[in-house]
């Protein structure tokens, strides 16, 4: 019977407690509304696209650079391994011909694929 006195008051409490109007309730803060307060102008799309575009000439400028030093060593290794394979003679290859021709395989693919522009 005590219990039973003791129960009602505190369910009535944690009825109370819970529909009060000013409980306080676990809602996710608002979402602001941010809205860019400089939208890009004409002047600001102007002066991206001339940023764009010399990056766009310096990474091509800087490819280019690269291709002719690759070619160079590629020019240097193929008269390279000319001379080795002259000296030589039909029943011997050494390891250093065949690493100098490894080596110029590598290198043609890579100035290959920086000629393809990626």
């Amino acid at each position: 019977m005590r219990f039973s006195r003791l129960a009602l008051p505190l369910l009535l409490l944690a009825m109370t407690v819970r529909s009060a109007p000013g409980a306080a309730q676990a809602l996710p803060p608002p979402v602001p509304n941010i809205q860019n307060p400089n939208p890009p102008g004409p002047s600001q799309d102007a002066a991206r696209e001339r940023m764009e575009k010399e990056m766009a000439r310096k990474a091509n400028q800087e490819r280019q650079a690269q291709l002719k030093r690759d070619s160079d060593r590629l020019f240097k290794l193929a008269t390279e391994l000319k001379d080795s394979v002259d000296k030589s003679n039909q029943n011997t290859l050494s390891v250093e011909v065949i690493k100098k021709a490894e080596e110029i395989e590598k290198l043609a693919h890579s100035v290959k694929e920086k000629m393809k522009g990626n």
